[in-house]
């Protein structure tokens, strides 16, 4: 009666559907374009809080153990249960024994308003009492189930497990729907000592069985409660995991997201999925080649939304956090249609003019820069189109010579490639990939290349605002270097007619292997979507035999396929500015063909005179350049280290090599060992007459003179 004369009118406690609305998960849910949820990262640590559970969508067998457990005249009391307040101050009085009469309702008021909690000596008089008047404003207000809804979703388990949806996902890795009566049994005890230990938790829950007419179960909680208990600091199971390196960047780009908040994003899962499987299964392919790690980013053309982007190759990684979408790797080929791009533009090239692919010696300030073709063979003179669709990489240094490194570094910052070094850094080795760049970077500027020459920033939310398109690159250029990409015939010096770059479809595509196979590249586009593949080891070491044609272009083959069937694309229209010739090549260097170039640039014949052809003059060496400076390998057995002589010019009568002054042999051709020092290379008639010498330096452990033997 006292109570209740004490008992505030103005008592109040917020509605049921207030506090459920009030609920926040410690995560983020970050949802795919449709709705469906394909990730949850963590934000609060200070407690793990799982979503807001349906009384309905909890297991009877936890309902009813938690009633056994702390509250049996839950159904009948109406927020006080005077009975047990009765039992616990006559215990406490002359039993010697204290124990706690709070009902459900009570405990539920003490989590809903932190001042009716008490310190570490307890609650006083009067946070009790005002903890009694809000429970009963509690039970005038709200019905049973959900003031037991509302306890289970709050109360702590054990540790940082706040309700049920996150003990039951954690401790016992299911549902809270799937709870039995064990783990049942084991989550309620925990409810009244969360850190207890094993065996008090086992002989509570035991006794809480045989309370429930379940004690035949006892003998299986000595193995079930230590591996509940371990779980306590783990991930809980069922947390989505389709793509957590996104979910990260999305939460880096939107730091104004907080915990508990929905996020509907770009992605579509069911291709996330698709792409996931793809590459697991290329890359168990490929394990016995020394590959596990790789990294996929597919694009919308017209949005620029990410539709699937996977980080890394999750267990078969060593690395699976590490994010390689987004990770510095060398470029390798995959910089050449930039660089092709902008020499057709600047009107320096055409898609038919003709690069020499043959020996290339460049002085740069550390020496000479001698570029070399993936298969170490030349093939002479060929068109651009050829060059570029075979990845050729002497006519490509070819090109970056009449352009130089420093413009095409600011194109390639343009396109949003944030390069960390200027052009004289890179110098013509820029040609051929030796910039580091990512794999998002490098996807979104091919994306600039299928948009003929503009580009855009990536979205990554349905209700972020579209960014502008900016024109970077000429249209009719990239629209030709597009169509460069995409004829098979172009691509057969390198790669052959049937390869993973063929497709049934229209596609473009271009692959890049850096050095010593460190990264392995492909990357193309199709009407509608652009594809990026990176495939590699996250820790550097070189892959085994694997190229971009069979490393990172059978996942790209497999992904633009897929796109393709979802929506079919075709060529873009080809530009105003863009002519198309029939043309003819005199001499014959490659058979006549319909060819497209910037207005202004056309022609019908291209031809190379006899000079252009091969040096007419008398008889001089070729290679090696004079000046040349060689290093000795010491991991390369000596016999293999040789140097090639090559005679070039009218040859009329025999030629005899001189090297020290010793004859080293005769012919337009001959290759002698490498020992350390500066050699002198002289080239004589069989008469003695001198036609020319050269001076080249080889640097090694040793020193040693020149024995033709």
């Amino acid at each position: 009666m006292g109570l209740a004369l004490w008992a505030s009118p103005g008592q109040t406690m917020p509605s049921y559907k207030e506090v459920r609305q009030a609920h926040r998960s410690s995560d983020v849910q970050v949802l795919d374009r449709q709705g469906q949820l394909v990730q949850r990262v963590r934000l609060d640590f200070a407690q793990r809080r799982g979503d807001w559970v349906a009384l309905e969508q909890i297991s009877p067998a936890l309902q009813m153990a938690v009633l056994m457990s702390e509250d049996r005249r839950f159904e009948s009391h109406g927020g006080v249960d005077w009975l047990s307040v009765g039992s616990a101050a006559w215990d406490g009085l002359f039993a010697g024994r204290s124990r706690g009469a709070s009902t459900i309702t009570m405990q539920l008021a003490g989590l809903m308003d932190q001042d009716l909690v008490g310190g570490r000596g307890g609650r006083s008089a009067w946070q009790k009492l005002d903890q009694v008047v809000a429970a009963q404003s509690l039970e005038d207000s709200w019905t049973k189930p959900e003031i037991l809804e509302a306890y289970l979703n709050q109360v702590a388990f054990r540790g940082e497990l706040v309700g049920v949806d996150a003990m039951a996902r954690t401790l016992f890795q299911k549902q809270a729907a799937a709870l039995d009566a064990r783990e049942s049994a084991i989550a309620a005890v925990l409810l009244r000592g969360p850190n207890a230990s094993a065996l008090t938790v086992e002989r509570r829950a035991c006794l809480t069985l045989q309370e429930m007419g379940r004690a035949q179960q006892c003998r299986e909680l000595s193995n079930l409660v230590p591996v509940a208990l371990r779980r306590a600091g783990q991930p809980p199971l069922g947390q989505a995991q389709l793509a957590p390196h996104f979910a990260r960047w999305l939460l880096e780009q939107n730091p104004q997201i907080k915990a508990g908040e929905r996020v509907r994003s770009t992605l579509d899962a069911r291709l996330q999925t698709q792409v996931q499987a793809s590459m697991r299964r290329h890359l168990l392919n490929l394990r016995s080649a020394r590959v596990q790690d790789a990294a996929v980013v597919v694009l919308d053309n017209h949005g620029g939304q990410v539709l699937a982007y996977v980080g890394s190759s999750g267990d078969l990684s060593e690395a699976a956090e590490v994010d390689h979408a987004r990770s510095l790797r060398q470029a390798g080929s995959t910089l050449k249609p930039f660089l092709y791009e902008l020499a057709i533009e600047k009107r320096l090239l055409t898609a038919a003019s003709l690069l020499q692919d043959s020996p290339l010696n460049l002085a740069t300030g550390n020496g000479l820069y001698i570029p070399q073709n993936y298969d170490k063979q030349f093939v002479g003179w060929v068109s651009a189109r050829n060059a570029l669709a075979s990845s050729l990489n002497i006519p490509a240094v070819r090109v970056l010579t009449l352009l130089g490194p420093t413009t095409l570094v600011d194109r390639l910052r343009e396109l949003g490639l944030n390069l960390r070094q200027d052009g004289d850094f890179y110098g013509f080795s820029l040609a051929l990939g030796s910039a580091d760049v990512t794999l998002l970077e490098l996807t979104n500027a091919y994306r600039a290349l299928a948009n003929l020459g503009k580009t855009q920033t990536v979205q990554t939310r349905m209700d972020q605002q579209v960014a502008a398109f900016h024109p970077v690159m000429d249209a009719g250029a990239s629209w030709i270097v597009g169509d460069m990409l995409s004829d098979r015939q172009a691509r057969v010096l390198t790669f052959g007619l049937d390869s993973a770059l063929s497709t049934p479809f229209w596609s473009a595509v271009k692959t890049g292997t850096s050095k010593d196979m460190r990264d392995n590249w492909a990357l193309g586009w199709t009407e509608h979507y652009t594809v990026g593949v990176w495939v590699g080891n996250s820790a550097g070491q070189s892959m085994q035999d694997v190229s971009g044609v069979s490393g990172a272009a059978p996942i790209w083959h497999e992904v633009i396929k897929v796109l393709n069937q979802r929506r079919p694309g075709r060529q873009s229209a080809m530009p105003a500015q863009v002519q198309v010739r029939q043309i003819e090549f005199v001499p014959a260097l490659e058979p006549s063909r319909e060819e497209f170039f910037l207005d202004g640039t056309q022609t019908e014949r291209v031809e190379l005179s006899d000079g252009n052809l091969a040096y007419a003059g008398p008889a001089r060496i070729h290679e090696p350049v004079n000046g040349t400076i060689l290093a000795l390998d010491p991991d390369i057995p000596p016999q293999n280290q040789q140097l090639r002589l090559l005679a070039q010019g009218q040859i009329g009568e025999p030629l005899v090599w001189w090297v020290q002054g010793v004859e080293a042999g005769k012919g337009a051709q001959l290759r002698i060992p490498l020992v350390p020092g500066t050699l002198r290379i002289e080239l004589k008639t069989e008469q003695g007459r001198l036609m020319d010498q050269v001076s080249v330096q080889i640097r090694g452990a040793q020193m040693a003179s020149f024995n033709k033997d």
